[in-house]
Order: C-alpha cells, then structure tokens, then sequence
C-alpha cells in the first residue's frame, strides 16, 4: 500500500467512527429522556402504551390542560423534555441517513449488506470497528471476539458449554443480535422459516432469544468470510 494511502486510512476510519459515536450517544440520551418522562407523568396517572412509536401520545396528553391534572411547573418541564426529545430525534435521524449514505460508497460495507440481517448501520459499524481481518485464523475464532460463543468448561474428558462470552466490541454483538432479530421476524411474517432450514429447527427446539444469538453467531461467520474473500453473500441452495 502506498505511504498517501496508509495515511489516509485512519482518516476514513476516523472519519466513520465520528459518525456511529455520536449516534449512540443520542439514542442513550433519547432513552433517558423517554424513561423520564414515563417515570414523572405515571405518578399522575398518564401512561402510553410500551414503544417508541406511543412517546408522542404523552405530549398530547399534557397538551390538554383541561384533561390533565398536572401542576403548571411539571407541565413546563415536561414540554421543555419533549422539545429536546424532538431535537434528539432530528439528530438520531441526520446521522443514519449520514451513515446510510456512507455505506453506499464502502466497498466492505456493501459486500457486508449482502447478507441477510445485517444494514448499513451494523455493516459499518463492523467495517468501522472489527480488527483487521487477518487478525483472525477462521470465522469462527470472530465470532468469539464478539462474544456470541458459549464459553466452554472442560472437565474429565468432557466439554460443557456455558453463557457467551461477551468480550469484544459491545455495539457490534448488540447489533448482530438485532439483525438476527429482525430475520428471525421477517420469517415468522411469512409463516415461518422454510421447511427443514437450520432455522426452522432452531426455532422448533429452543427459545427464540438463544435462536437469534446463535444466528448471531452464524452471521458474524458470514461476515468475516465476507471481508475475507473480498465477496458477496450468496445464498446456498438446498440440493
């Protein structure tokens, strides 16, 4: 690689991480307003269904004076909330249309996207933030780095699985996890997983939240594939 560009790539990298930081950042903060505002409104007994999508029914509850009992000051601290909940939300938004964007022109990124489960934020979140790929002997020893590999505890000859690890980086096993979530959804939408896929037995035998941690775990074996093979995902046909 030439010096111009060894220069350059920590830039980029720098770069997108200044993106996904300051996103994190104002989703923890939109959560502790949302959780706030919960706490202070239910002890006058004004509450909203679970969900982010329900928050804006709580601001048209204490929109209605004449509705609501809330004391003059409590109301005003309220409003003052949900005006910065506003102001977060703008800012949540404009960072993953940013990143969204960037993703498109991310060589890694893109192949990244190709498979199933994971989006632009996770993929690159992991272009971002994974080591090297040659840090890595296989996929599986990637997986372990993001802690989505039972530990094991090996005893008289005979080797017992544990709870995962959870070592390596938080934001990118958290997102794995999610994907492998809305996987997980999306086949249960569509009647379920097909017949005989590794999924359709998963999900017969094991709770849904250890199916979506070992899907985890399989994606993130994809993906260091992915970036390995300088390739795209492409889906296995059953013989």
């Amino acid at each position: 690689m030439p010096f111009a560009t060894q220069a350059l790539a920590p830039q980029r990298s720098m770069v997108k991480s200044l993106q996904q930081i300051p996103r994190e950042l104002f989703i923890d903060q939109r959560t502790q307003v949302v959780n706030t505002l919960r706490g202070h409104l239910a002890e006058y007994g004004i509450v909203a269904p679970q969900g982010a999508s329900h928050i804006r029914k709580l601001e048209v509850m204490i929109a209605d004076s004449e509705a609501s009992d809330l004391p003059l000051a409590t109301r005003n601290m309220c409003i003052r909330m949900f005006d910065h909940l506003s102001i977060l939300d703008w800012q949540v938004d404009d960072l993953t249309a940013r990143i969204e964007a960037t993703a498109q022109h991310d060589d890694t990124a893109r192949r990244l996207m190709t498979i199933p489960g994971i989006g632009p934020i996770c993929a690159m979140t992991i272009s971002t933030l994974a080591p090297p790929r040659e840090s890595f002997r296989k996929g599986r020893d990637f997986a372990a780095w993001t802690g989505l590999t039972p530990k094991q505890h090996s005893t008289g000859g005979k080797t017992r699985l544990g709870r995962t690890s959870k070592m390596g980086q938080r934001d990118i096993r958290r997102l794995l996890i999610l994907g492998a979530t809305s996987v997980i959804q999306a086949a249960e939408r569509k009647g379920g997983a097909p017949d005989g896929s590794w999924l359709d037995r998963m999900l017969k035998r094991k709770p849904k939240l250890l199916v979506a941690i070992a899907l985890a775990n399989k994606m993130a074996r994809m993906a260091w594939a992915v970036m390995k093979n300088e390739d795209v995902y492409r889906v296995q046909l059953a013989a």
